[in-house]
Order: C-alpha cells, then structure tokens, then sequence
C-alpha cells in the first residue's frame, strides 16, 4: 500500500518501513505456515507444560473438524470464555479454521453481561472453563447455544501439577468443584479435540470481507457493541506490529503473554504476533508480580507488551533486583497512559527500550506508537505504517500545530463496523475516518499527544468501563435515588471508579452494601472503588447530572494535593 508523504516519516526508527505489501490471506494459514516451516519449534509453554508448532496446529485442526461435525457453519459465531492458557490458542485458531468468527468473551463476566454479549452475537457454540460453566448455565436458556465445550486450567498442566493444580485444590477443600452436567449440549474440550478428524478444512474464505473477530467494546449506551474485524484487519495490524518492531527474528523470539488474549491488545501484539513470527509463546493464566519475575528470568523472553500497571507492579516488587531481566529488547505498552517514571525505571531493568502506544478495539487495535530507538514524553508517538492520522475541530476542519481538537485515524486496520448497529457505525465511521472520541494534539514533528477522552468512558487497568452500566446497577439499588460515576486518577490502575451517590430520603445503606450489591452484576474491575455520598448533585436547568463537573472538582482536589 503506498500513502502521500507524511511529516512523521521522518522519525520512524531506521528500517522501520513506510508503507508494507499485506499479505491477504487469512489469519490462521499464519499457524499453519510456522507448523510447516518449524514443526518441532516450542510454540507454546505454560507453567512447564510446552508444545511445538505441530501439535499446536494438529489439535487446532481437529478442533475445527469437531466445530464443523457439530454445525459450525462458515460465518457462525463461536464464544471463547477462556484466560490465558494453551486451550485459548487452540481455540482461538480452530474457529478460525472452521471457518467460524472468535467472540472474546471476558471470563470475569458476570451473568447479565455474559446474556447481552451472547444474545447480541447469536453465538450457538461456547468454549469456556469448567469455573465458569454454572455462569454459563444460568444464562444458557435465554440465548441460542447449542454446544459447550468445556476446559480445564489442569487439562494442560504437566504432571505432576496435572494432578496437584492448587486451584483444585482450593476448590475440593470449599466443596466448588465443578460436576459436568450429563447432557448432549455439553462436552469435554479433549474429547473434541482426540475425536476431531485431522485433516485440513477447505474453506474459501474473503480475507477483506470475510469476519475474524467480533470483539465486544462498550458505549455510551451502557451496552457493548460488537466491533467487526476482518481476517485482513487482524493481519495488517499483526504485520504492522511485526516491522514496527523491525529487528525481531523469525522463529527466534519468545513473547510475554500476560496481557489477557480475550482483550484485543493482548489477542494482536501477543497470541497473533507470535503465530505470525513463529515465536514461543510464554502464557501466564494471571498476572502475578512475583510469578512473573521468576518467569522472566528462566524463560528468558526477548519482547514483552503490557499495560503501565504491569510495569508498575514489576517494580515495586521488593525483590525485582535479584532477577534477571536483560533478556527483553522490546516492551509496547498500551491501555492506559504510561507515566514517564515508569518508563524511565524499567528501561534500567531490561536490555532494550519500554515505549507508549495508543490504539482501540475499532482499530485491531494499533494505530500510534513511539519509536523503539527513542520517545518522547507525554506522546502516544506515531503514526504505524499506512496509518493516517488528523486532528479535526468540531466543524470538522483540521486543527493546527498543537491545537485540541477529536483525534481520527485510518488505515486498513480500521473495523468494517458495529455488528447490527449500523446508525452507531456511521457516526464514528466516515469517509473512511474513524473517530475516536479522544480529544488530542498533534506538534510540528507529527507526534501525537491525548489530552481527554470526549466519551465518559474510564481506563483502569486497561479495561474500559462505561459510566451508565455502572450508574444503572448502583439505581437499582433501593435505596439509591441518584447515582452518577467518573474516573479518579489513580496511581496503580491509571484510573479508577468513584460513584457519587444520593439516597432516597430516610434511607440508610453503607459503602460496603453498595459494593456487594456492584458485585453481585459487575465484574470486579467495573466496580467502585470510592464512594462519596452527597445530599444533591450537580445539575442543568432541566435536570440533567452535570458529569464534567464532578470531574472538574476531584481535578481540583488533585491539583490541591500536589
């Protein structure tokens, strides 16, 4: 692809190519390449457990045999309620085979979430653990599934920890030990696999047409959307990574796999960026500090994307010091804004560069980040090749040098769309531009700097969370009358969630009641963290709840404090 010379061409890292010739095939004949070219390579370890490219590729395929004996149909949607381990991969690239289209579905998803995402996709397959599986059946009857097909952390464990997986342990000694129901509609995830014929799936497949992906975003509405990626979405973004990162080696690297894989951050520059390099896949099932460290030191992996509250973590360990880092040439970090200290700190503990960059789920989700070679601070960096980028006013004309205005992007890795919101789809997609609802700046240089979000949504951790789910579970406590969330600046998290409550009159209920209550329907990272209880909130003249100002005022308190 070829675009008109652009300002930020000047400070791309040397061999860092402009434009890149795609490769339009689908994103699965990747697995099937490395399983060629290096049959015997280590693709995958997990807590010890490994295996090569080929039996990575072999139990895929019987996967997507199984799939299609049981009614998968080319363009079925099939749901992977999974954390990060072997089965997740396995998964992951059977339904690609299959012909069938990935829905991520967070495994901290609690019941009404886990209902909307399955009724809005119309998905009738389901791959999920076994811890998730009483979730799974309560909803099961009020969506379209057909088949679950059921996993265990244990089921890719080496022995002896196969047998002696502490989680299992923990859950016999509590009496949460999953039974499997006896049913026609569910099933064991190795029994799919060692009964699936092997032999590949012909399935002509329209690389720029055809759906990969549909990975659901929240929005303003309060209800996620299912953002629309193509095979050839996914692999321009996975390529773009892979030459940003321009000095990485063919079957030579091993890649950190901490961020979760049902987030598409963790989904591109991890699991489909290793395939595509033919590298070793280091899985950790969770974030653990500690783990990690030990991980790094003996695994040895040479890049390592994550998010600003990994690295954090990482260095307040106590114990960072007696571990080995130097292994790691290339950290990406996205999510969530990177404090310059962070940076600086960690880049003493490795051998190469921790650099900021920027995306979203409606772009695969890369759109910007700084060079490898060097950053500048406060810039979520460049533009990725054939990646255009403006900042435009309200009126939709491009603002100057350094003038905030609605940061748009496009490229090949922009989403074909909303699954069935068309009206939603044309409001962010126009001409080709997608808006992103980030307010940002652009200097003489071409780097590129958010400044806020023109959307409520909240990034802690690297989640996003949309204030009104929140707000509607927090009104539908009894005892609340009004009810309104923002994101507080956070140390750790980048943001985190503060609810401002009104009680009813003569109603009394606590902050712990109102956290029990958040739990009960919200995954734990949308839940409130800080709760401030107010007699009235701010309001227009016609009632509305003026948010912004609510912000302005813990903006206040936080420029007070330092």
């Amino acid at each position: 692809m070829n675009m008109p010379e652009k300002e930020w061409f000047n400070f791309y890292q040397e061999g860092v190519p402009t434009s890149i010739e795609y490769e339009e095939k689908p994103l699965h004949a990747y697995l099937v390449d490395a399983a060629s070219k290096h049959p015997n390579k280590k693709a995958v370890h997990f807590l010890g457990k490994e295996l090569t490219y080929q039996e990575l590729h072999t139990r895929s395929r019987r996967l997507a045999n199984s799939l299609r004996e049981n009614g998968l149909k080319k363009g079925g949607r099939v749901s992977i309620m999974l954390p990060n381990c072997p089965q997740a991969v396995i998964s992951y690239y059977a339904v690609l085979m299959a012909g069938g289209v990935v829905v991520q579905t967070n495994p901290l998803y609690m019941e009404r979430e886990l209902e909307h995402q399955l009724k809005d996709s119309q998905a009738d397959m389901m791959i999920c653990l076994d811890l998730v599986l009483p979730k799974v059946l309560k909803v099961k009857d009020k969506t379209v599934l057909q088949h679950i097909i059921v996993t265990k952390i244990q089921d890719y464990l080496p022995f002896p920890k196969n047998m002696l997986y502490p989680l299992v342990q923990k859950q016999k000694k509590q009496g949460l030990l999953v039974e499997m129901p006896s049913t026609n509609q569910i099933h064991t995830f190795q029994e799919w696999v060692a009964s699936g014929k092997d032999e590949e799936i012909k399935i002509d497949v329209n690389v720029k047409e055809d759906l990969a992906l549909l990975q659901y975003t929240g929005g303003t509405t309060g209800l996620a959307k299912g953002v629309m990626l193509t095979h050839f979405n996914l692999v321009v973004n996975t390529m773009q990574c892979k030459h940003w990162i321009h000095d990485a080696k063919y079957g030579e690297e091993r890649v950190l796999g901490i961020l979760p894989f049902f987030h598409v951050y963790g989904m591109t520059c991890v699991m489909n960026l290793s395939i595509m390099y033919a590298a070793k896949m280091i899985i950790l099932p969770k974030f653990e500090p500690k783990d990690t460290l030990k991980t790094i030191q003996k695994q040895k992996p040479t890049l390592f994307p994550g998010a600003p509250t990994i690295y954090i973590s990482l260095l307040n360990d106590p114990d960072i010091d007696r571990y080995d880092l130097s292994s790691i040439k290339a950290c990406i970090s996205g999510s969530a804004p990177l404090p310059i200290e962070v940076q600086q700190k960690f880049q003493e503990k490795i051998s190469g560069r921790l650099v900021e960059g920027y995306g979203l789920t409606e772009s695969s989700p890369v759109t910007h980040s700084n060079p490898l070679d060097g950053t500048v601070v406060g810039s979520i960096g460049l533009p990725w090749p054939d990646t255009d980028a403006r900042i435009v006013k309200a009126t939709d004309e491009e603002a100057e040098i350094k003038e905030i205005g609605e940061l748009i992007v496009k490229g090949p890795q922009v989403m074909k769309g909303y699954w069935n919101r068309p009206d939603e789809t044309s409001a962010v997609l126009k001409d080709g531009w997608l808006y992103t609802g980030d307010m940002a700046y652009r200097d003489e240089k071409g780097y590129f700097y958010v400044v806020d979000r023109k959307k409520d949504m909240i990034i802690a951790g690297g989640y996003n969370i949309y204030p009104r789910e929140v707000e509607e579970i927090l009104y539908e406590h009894p005892a609340v009358q009004e009810a309104v969330i923002i994101g507080v600046p956070d140390a750790y998290r980048g943001e985190t969630v503060k609810a401002f409550v009104v009680l009813k009159n003569t109603a009394h209920v606590t902050e712990d009641e109102l956290n029990q209550h958040c739990r009960r329907y919200l995954a734990a990272y949308k839940v409130p963290r800080l709760y401030e209880f107010r007699e009235e909130l701010p309001k227009t003249t016609v009632g509305k709840i003026l948010r912004r100002v609510l912000v302005d005022e813990e903006r206040a308190k936080e420029n007070q404090s330092l």
